[in-house]
C-alpha cells in the first residue's frame, strides 16, 4: 500500500455546519444592502425584482460549477447587479460596485455557520500523524478571502499548509484539477494521498477519480447513482469526530 503522507479536507458540513436558515439570513442582508446602495445612486427597484436578479444570479453560477468551473466573486458581483438592471455595472461608480461587494462578502460574518465541535481536534490529529493537510472548497456565495479571515480568526487556518477555494482558481470540484493541484501543492501525489469531505459527487466521487483514498461524512447528501463504483467511499463516519481513527484505519492498511 502507497503511504499515506496528506490529507484535504471540505470545509461546508465538514468543519464548519451551515443550515437553511443562516444561508436565507445572509441572503436577506445582501439584497438590503444592494438596494439601499443603488437607492443612494438614485436607482429604485422593489425587493421582488432585487431578490428575482439574486436568484438568477445564483442560478447562473451554478451552472458554471456544474460544468467543474467558478466565476471570480467579483465576476459574481458583477452578474448579480447587471441582472439588475442590464449594463448597470458600467453605469454605476467603481466605490458603489466595491461596497456591493463588501457587503455581499461580509455578509457571512453576520451570520456564521458553527464549527463543528470536533473541528480542532480532528486537524490536531491529523496533524500530529505527520500528515501534511490541505482544505479543498467550492465557495458558492462566499469569496475564497472571506473563509481565510473566517479561519484565521478561529485558530483553524494554522492547520493547513495550503487552502484552494473555487472562485480563486476558478475550478469547482469535482474537477480532477482542483484536487490534482492541492495535492501537488502538499508535495503529494493521489496514491498517497486521502480526502475527506460530506458530498458524494463533489468530494468521494471526485477524490476517487483522481486516484485519492476518500473519507465520507455521512447524513447530508446520498450518493446519486449507488451502484457507481466511484460512489464508494474508502472509509464512511458518521460524524466528523470519527474521521481521525478512519484516517489512521487507512494508513495503517
Amino acid at each position: 500500500m502507497a503511504t499515506i503522507n496528506a490529507v484535504t479536507f471540505d470545509l461546508w458540513q465538514t468543519l464548519i455546519l451551515d443550515n437553511r436558515e443562516l444561508g436565507l439570513q445572509r441572503a436577506q442582508v445582501r439584497l438590503d444592502g444592494a438596494r439601499n446602495l443603488l437607492a443612494d445612486q438614485g436607482i429604485h427597484h422593489d425587493p421582488d425584482h432585487i431578490r428575482e436578479a439574486y436568484r438568477a444570479c445564483y442560478r447562473a453560477c451554478r451552472a458554471v460549477r456544474n460544468d467543474n468551473a467558478d466565476v471570480s466573486f467579483r465576476e459574481q458581483v458583477e452578474i448579480f447587479v447587471n441582472l439588475i438592471e442590464e449594463g448597470l455595472v458600467g453605469r454605476l461608480p467603481e466605490p458603489t460596485v466595491a461596497e456591493i461587494e463588501r457587503v455581499y462578502a461580509e455578509s457571512f460574518f453576520d451570520y456564521p455557520p458553527r464549527f463543528h465541535d470536533a473541528t480542532h481536534e480532528t486537524l490536531k490529529s491529523v496533524r500530529e500523524m505527520g500528515l501534511r493537510i490541505g482544505l479543498i472548497s467550492n465557495t458558492g456565495m462566499t469569496p475564497g478571502y472571506t473563509f481565510r479571515q473566517f479561519l484565521e480568526q478561529h485558530g483553524v487556518a494554522e492547520y493547513f499548509q495550503t487552502m484552494t477555494f473555487s472562485d480563486e482558481v476558478l475550478l469547482a470540484k469535482p474537477s480532477d484539477e482542483i484536487f490534482l493541484m492541492t495535492i501537488g501543492a502538499l508535495r503529494s501525489s493521489p496514491a498517497n494521498s486521502i480526502h475527506v469531505g460530506d458530498h458524494v459527487s463533489n468530494d468521494v466521487v471526485g477524490a476517487n477519480r483522481v486516484g485519492m483514498k476518500s473519507v465520507w461524512i455521512r447524513g447530508f447528501y446520498e450518493p446519486a447513482d449507488p451502484d457507481d463504483p466511484d460512489s464508494k467511499a474508502d472509509a464512511e463516519v458518521d460524524d466528523l469526530s470519527g474521521v481521525a481513527a478512519a484516517i489512521r484505519d487507512l494508513i495503517t492498511g
